[in-house]
């Protein structure tokens, strides 16, 4: 494993994040056991960031991670201090609390707090290192969103603070209300969706000292992308040439994807979701692909179906 520290932070990741957003499968116990079989191996492989949300699985993501947590702190008190943990909020589901409500964003300071609240309660811990906003809310008061963010620092409940599916203008606008620096900015980049690329999200990482997260990195790969665009030409034409690419480097498709990500200059940190131990394992050897501008630039070139101009 590789490992960085955030800029304008004393916060040290692991380059690969572990995503815990399908650790609790059905919620059956086999499905628990195997979520925290996935766990131990990320952590025994290195990986030192988990990545939560409160809705995953209805929160029960969170509880299950706090239930490892408790597990391992008995053998080895000092484990809290060696990991990274995020979760995010501010997505509130249809049907709550009132049968009529709509689904919506929620920033406002009381649901903020509360949310990190509860987000602590199942996990079992007394802090989150990281606090993200999970998707921009269009009545975002700036502001108040500053406000809850003191608080909560100022609390000890979070250390650092970074927002989710962000475009640009709308982290120069939370930014500027904000006294402490947004240390991330989590969105979804694969083959498929190579937006932040081209709208200005991984000039902003560079300029202001943010680390891209990337969600869902394997998309149009391992698995269809959200809002799949791909033709079946495309997907073949992509699928002939990270072939080639693959066994030049000697690793499987979906490892040379990562390495893909991780070439860039921001210092993109993919995201990990797999809870097949040999993949948890295996996408570590993306870290080691010399990989190449001129086969970064050949990928492109393939995915994008023309020649660059």
């Amino acid at each position: 494993m590789k490992y960085f520290n955030f800029p304008q932070s004393k916060l040290s990741t692991s380059r690969l994040i572990y995503g815990c957003m399908r650790i609790v499968g059905d919620n059956s116990s086999a499905d628990r056991k195997k979520g925290k079989l996935a766990l131990h191996t990320a952590i025994e492989a290195g990986y030192t960031h988990f990545d939560h949300a409160d809705i995953y699985g209805g929160g029960e993501c969170e509880s299950l991670f706090g239930e490892m947590l408790g597990e391992l702190l008995t053998s080895d008190p000092s484990i809290g201090d060696k990991l990274v943990i995020t979760s995010k909020a501010g997505i509130r589901g249809a049907g709550f609390p009132e049968n009529d409500f709509t689904q919506r964003y929620d920033f406002s300071k009381q649901y903020i707090i509360e949310s990190v609240e509860g987000s602590l309660k199942r996990l079992n811990i007394d802090y989150l290192d990281l606090f993200l906003l999970h998707r921009p809310d269009y009545l975002m008061n700036a502001e108040e969103v500053a406000q809850a963010f003191n608080e909560l620092n100022a609390s000890g409940k979070v250390k650092y603070f970074g927002v989710s599916n962000f475009k640009p203008t709308q982290v120069s606008l939370l930014q500027a209300a904000c006294d402490m620096p947004l240390l991330v900015n989590q969105v979804e980049i694969n083959i498929h969706n190579i937006d932040p690329l081209e709208n200005g999200t991984l000039d902003q990482c560079q300029q202001l000292g943010i680390t891209p997260i990337a969600w869902c990195p394997l998309g149009g790969v391992v698995y269809p992308a959200w809002g799949n665009t791909f033709s079946i030409e495309d997907e073949l034409r992509i699928d002939v040439e990270l072939s080639q690419q693959a066994n030049k480097y000697n690793v499987e498709p979906w490892q040379l994807i990562l390495a893909w990500l991780l070439k860039h200059p921001a210092h993109i940190c993919p995201i990990i979701g797999s809870t097949t131990p040999e993949r948890i394992i295996a996408a570590k050897q993306a870290l080691a692909i010399n990989y190449s501008r001129e086969d970064w630039y050949r990928l492109l070139e393939v995915r994008n179906g023309q020649a660059l101009p």
